[in-house]
Formats: structure tokens, sequence, C-alpha cells
């Protein structure tokens, strides 16, 4: 990193990233493990509660923002990647485009299924909400270390070389 804007814009993703990171972690260390211990119809309707508020701007703009944010570094760096600075951006925005990519394909789909469930103590629900609860946590344990691994990347490109 040399310029101030590729600075600011490698800060911006360790910001970002760091944030996701904390978000999913959270998640899967308290949250869920928390739902999961509740009642299947109030364990159903908190997470159902949870995947209606979080698609919110300052959420949106974390997720979205570290990706986006390592679109013009790794832009900047295809011209110099023999430097580790340049290898550290590609990865940066690879592991946060990894991030959303997960989240599209895995977690909203899931989520999507999980809003149709009525909230209802029943054998049937109990399957679907233990299910969901394994398969989402495992997936989110992936965006926990994409969106962790992107911040140390984007942080490893402000090292001075």
């Amino acid at each position: 990193m040399t310029t101030t804007w590729q600075q600011t814009l490698a800060l911006g993703g360790v910001v970002a990233a760091g944030i996701n990171g904390g978000v999913f972690f959270g998640f899967s260390n308290f949250v869920m493990p928390a739902l999961a211990n509740l009642p299947t119809n109030e364990g159903i309707s908190a997470m159902q509660a949870i995947n209606e508020a979080a698609p919110n701007p300052a959420f949106m703009a974390t997720l979205f923002g570290a990706g986006l944010i390592g679109i013009p570094a790794a832009v900047s760096a295809v011209g110099n990647l023999n430097t580790s600075q340049a290898k550290f951006q590609l990865a940066a925005m690879a592991l946060s485009m990894g991030t959303i990519a997960i989240t599209a394909a895995f977690h909203v789909p899931r989520n999507n299924a999980l809003a149709a469930v009525q909230p209802t103590a029943t054998s049937s629900t109990a399957q679907i909400w233990a299910g969901y609860v394994v398969s989402w946590t495992r997936g989110n344990h992936i965006r926990t270390l994409t969106s962790v691994a992107s911040a140390a990347c984007f942080a490893m490109t402000l090292r001075p070389r």
C-alpha cells in the first residue's frame, strides 16, 4: 500500500470484515446455542424475528462493504502481483466475496424456508428446527472464518513494505 486512498480502503475493509466476523462469531458461539435451548416454537419465533431485522442498512453496509471495498483495492493490486500487499489485497477481496456468497447461497434460502414455518410445537417443527440450527450454524462457522481471514488480509496490506 502506497497511497492514502488504498490505505483508507484497507482500513475500511479491516473494520467491515472485522464487524462481520464478530457478528457471525457471536451467532455461532452463543446466539444459536441459546436459541436451540429454547422450546421449539420460541426458538423458531426468535430466529424469524432476527432474520426479519437483520437485513438493515447498517448490517448490509458492512456485509457488502467489505467486498465492495476489496474491488478497487484488488484492481490496484493487479499491476503489483509480485508484492505481498497485492496478494493480501486479492485474498481480502476473495474472502469477503466468499462471505457474501455463503450468505446468499446458503443462509438466505434457509432463512426463507424458516420464515414459512409456523412456530408451533410439533414433532415436525422440532425436526425442522433442529436441522436448521445444525446446518445454519455450521455454515455460519465458515462465514466467521472467511470474515476474520478477510479482516486479517486487509490488515496485512497496511504493513510497511
